[in-house]
This record gives C-alpha cells, structure tokens and sequence, in this order.
C-alpha cells in the first residue's frame, strides 16, 4: 500500500503540484508540499477505512438515531481539515524556525538522546517487535496527555470542544480545538522523536491509532466481551468517557488505544451494558451545536477566562 501511494504521490507531485508552485514562486516550498501531498494521500486512506468499518457498524448496531445531524456536518469539516492535512501543515509551517532552532542547539551541544533501540539492541533485528513497543510508549503518553486535558481547567476548556458533542460518531475524534490539537500534535512529535521512531514507520503508527481512534468514538453498541475489552479500547469503553457524568476533573477510560492504562491506575470502567448519553452538562451552547468558527472562538474564550484569575492572583502575591 505505502508503494502504491508514494506512486500516486510521485505522479501527482510532477503532474500537478510542480507547476502550483512554479506559478505561485513558491518553489522553495517544494519538498514541504511533496511531504504534505503524502500525508493528504495517507488521509484520504484513513478516511475510507474508516467510513467503510465505522460506518458500517454505526448503521448495523446505532446507540442513537437523530432526525438532524447538522451537529455531525461540523465533525466531518473536522476530520477532513485534519486527516487531509490542511491544519498539519499550517502548524508545521508556524512551527519549522523552533525546529530548525532546536535542532541546531542540540547538534552544537552534542547532545543526542537514547533512544529505544540503542537502549535495547535487540529491537534493531525485530522490526514489527520494536513497532509494537513503539505504539504501547507512545500511548502511554497519550494517556497522561489525556489526563492533564481533563485536570488542567484552561486545557480542559479546549478540550471540551470535543466532549460537547451530543451526537458521537467516528467522525467526533477529529473535533478538537486548533490550540489543542497542536499541543497534541507537539507533544507526539516530541515523544516520537525521544524515543527515536523511525521515519518509515511513523505514517503507519499513525494509520493504525488514527483508525482504532475513530472507531472508538462510533455511534455503535459494540464492545469487545470481558477479555477483548482489556486489550483494546472499544466504542462502549470510551463512550462511558464521553458520558454526561463525567466533569472536568473527574472521569473513567482515559485510554486512547490500550485500557491496560486505566486498569493500571484505578481509571477504568468495565461495566460493558452502560452505553451514556453524551456531551458536557452546562456547556456552552457555541461549542454543543455552533459551527466551526464558534466552537474555536468559544472554546479560546473559556481558555482564556480560567487563566486570567491565575494571573490577577500571581500579581497580588508578587506586590
């Protein structure tokens, strides 16, 4: 498949986005587009795997039927904004001077960091071993990355733009706010880069999250029986999350793609016939049911009002 898209990518890029950029003097640009061309192709595949299983599942075995989903029209601006590319590469353009500054600071210094594979050799001659360990660190962080959205009141406030969604489909994984998902996209990369994972397989790290993500957010009562559930997080584990109980501070399954996290720290919910309705109790109307541009501009608005107080008490103490 990787093959097959870096032909497509290849053929696209000389037939196409070559003369783009030509056009526009915006050829020193051009390896940055050929990367993003392969990361829109890569999307376009997440999308129809996801539409083809999670939709499937979702009209098989529905936990809910809405006669408007208007709701979920925004989700779908989401993930196609996301899994495309469009905001990836944004971040990427704003972010590349602190990565190159970054990377020079660390080459002057000499300072290269272990990583998984020098500190355990044996990974090198096992390939699909050192993948599999790749993806269990990596979620590992994602989980704590998760619990400090639900713990810290400015960052849980972003995140709520996700939690308010009162009509959960596959499609509800990409709804995040824009400030959220580049600390997202941020801490993996740094996480990635930590543990040294290779180029090669991060696309396909991706690939496998970005689909288990999607379908556990699905719109479907399925679960994955009193084993399956603790390997693999299912659409009846995370919706006890979503649930309307849950608040900022307080909350169940946290797990991304492995449960064995919240078994671990005391965070888990089994009870596998609870199927919660979802969404925030109290929310702001703009981030329930606004469009795109309201939930964003909503969404900074709180951010902004829990850190102001923060503020105001840090000069009282400092005068």
């Amino acid at each position: 498949m990787i093959e097959f898209l870096d032909g497509v990518r290849a053929s696209l890029h000389e037939a196409y986005l070559i003369p783009l950029l030509y056009e526009a003097g915006l050829m020193g640009w051009e390896e940055e587009a050929f990367d993003w061309l392969g990361f829109a192709l890569l999307g376009l595949v997440q999308i129809a795997v996801c539409i083809l299983l999670c939709g499937t599942l979702e009209k098989w075995r529905p936990v809910e039927r809405w006669p408007d989903q208007g709701p979920v029209h925004t989700d779908i601006l989401y993930t196609l904004l996301i899994r495309l590319g469009i905001l990836p590469l944004a971040v990427f353009v704003l972010f590349r001077p602190v990565q190159v500054w970054l990377h020079g600071t660390i080459v002057d210094f000499g300072a290269v960091p272990p990583t998984l594979e020098s500190l355990i050799p044996a990974l090198r001659n096992h390939p699909m071993v050192a993948l599999l360990v790749y993806i269990v660190v990596l979620d590992f962080g994602e989980y704590w990355r998760h619990r400090l959205q639900h713990a810290i009141p400015w960052w849980w406030e972003l995140h709520a733009v996700h939690h308010a969604q009162k009509q959960m489909t596959f499609w509800t994984d990409d709804r995040n706010h824009l400030v959220d998902d580049a600390i997202a996209a941020v801490w993996l990369g740094v996480l990635a880069l930590a543990i040294g994972v290779p180029p090669a397989q991060f696309p396909l790290i991706v690939l496998v999250t970005r689909v288990v993500e999607s379908l556990s957010h699905a719109n479907t009562r399925l679960h994955f029986g009193g084993f399956g559930e603790r390997l693999l997080v299912s659409p009846r584990f995370h919706r006890a999350h979503h649930g309307e109980q849950a608040t900022d501070v307080q909350g169940v399954n946290y797990g991304v793609l492995l449960p064995v996290w919240d078994w671990m720290f005391g965070t888990a919910d089994w009870n596998r016939r609870h199927f919660p309705a979802t969404g925030v109790p109290g929310a702001d109307p703009a981030i329930v049911t606004g469009g795109f541009l309201a939930q964003q501009a909503a969404g900074l608005r709180a951010a902004l009002s829990r850190l102001r107080p923060s503020r105001r008490r840090a000069r009282q103490q400092h005068e």
